[in-house]
């Protein structure tokens, strides 16, 4: 009984680890940084709008995580989405920029995938490969300049523009958590996800196709990316080869400390969604607090180490 009581307590701390860490963290800035504009909408809102891209990614590393996979490569997919818009908007309709900013980030994942799923090769060593291959390709589209999106509407739909005064970004965010939470929670698809990182060889007996789980949550990967880069372009009205540059830490760990275990079979969107917010969060009030950047990073790297120690400790070594 004692065994048991350990365990329960154990598995609710490491369930609302997240919940208390960022709750702890907000009142830390809140009273900290009460006088230096950190409670302000303003301040308050800026956060949510920059964390939407990390958000967006998080979403899709989730799948790939739960799957018992990873992807490193989605941040040099962020700056090839983001310059095959802005390069096809230049000469064609918003729509196709669009489906070319998307469609660069489902390629990127589908070659992702094939090499993980139908040749069996090490997602680690593949996206890690692929991570230098495409950053290198989107220093050589443009030779290292910056590209305009002069697209009124498209900056106004991924970017600066709102509805019934809520800014896009944040409706981009919402929308992709409710529909990620439905799917990964709700459909045969986030069952199937998790059967393949829980055991992928019992998932493939049970009839599982495993290959292609692998193939889709890195291509969902690749194109939560894509997204997250049309993202980038609206907000910042251009893109550049050092778009989602800084975002590969950010994000893994938005998504650890949110609760997904990097070897598959466990896994939450609001974790996620709060393990963005909470790093978005820490950024905006180390600056307020006005440390220098080597500062950020060490404070950044300890409160993130102690976040992933006490959710995903292993307790049974």
């Amino acid at each position: 009984m004692t065994t048991i009581a350990a365990r329960l307590q154990r598995l609710d701390l490491q369930r609302s680890v997240i919940y208390l860490g960022f709750l702890a963290i907000f009142l830390f800035f809140a009273i900290t940084l009460h006088d230096d504009g950190f409670l302000t909408s303003r301040n308050l809102t800026n956060i949510v709008l920059q964390t939407a891209p990390a958000t967006i990614m998080a979403i899709g590393l989730v799948f790939a995580l739960s799957a018992g996979e990873i992807d490193l490569s989605f941040g040099s997919v962020v700056a090839v989405s983001a310059l095959s818009a802005a390069v096809a908007m230049q000469s064609y309709p918003m729509v196709v920029g669009v489906m070319a900013g998307l469609g660069a980030g489902a390629l990127i994942g589908a070659i992702n995938g094939v090499l993980v799923a139908y040749l069996r090769l090490p997602s680690f060593l593949v996206t890690l490969a692929t991570m230098g291959l495409f950053a290198g390709i989107a220093r050589s589209m443009t030779d290292l300049r910056s590209i305009p999106v002069l697209n009124d509407t498209f900056t106004g739909i991924f970017g600066s523009g709102a509805l019934f005064s809520i800014p896009s970004l944040v409706l981009w965010t919402i929308a992709a958590v409710i529909i990620g939470h439905i799917v990964y929670r709700n459909t045969r698809f986030g069952a199937h996800v998790l059967a393949t990182g829980d055991n992928a060889r019992a998932a493939q007996v049970s009839g599982i196709k495993v290959p292609r789980i692998r193939l889709s949550v890195l291509m969902l990967c690749g194109t939560m990316a894509g997204l997250a880069g049309l993202l980038y372009a609206g907000r910042l009205q251009a893109a550049k080869y050092t778009l989602g540059e800084s975002d590969l830490m950010t994000v893994i760990a938005a998504v650890i400390v949110g609760g997904t275990a990097l070897n598959g079979g466990k896994g939450s969107i609001i974790g996620a969604l709060l393990g963005s917010l909470l790093m978005g969060m820490l950024n905006n009030g180390l600056i307020l607090m006005g440390l220098d950047v080597s500062d950020q990073m060490i404070v950044r790297g300890l409160i993130i180490l102690i976040a992933v120690a006490v959710s995903l400790r292993d307790t049974s070594r």
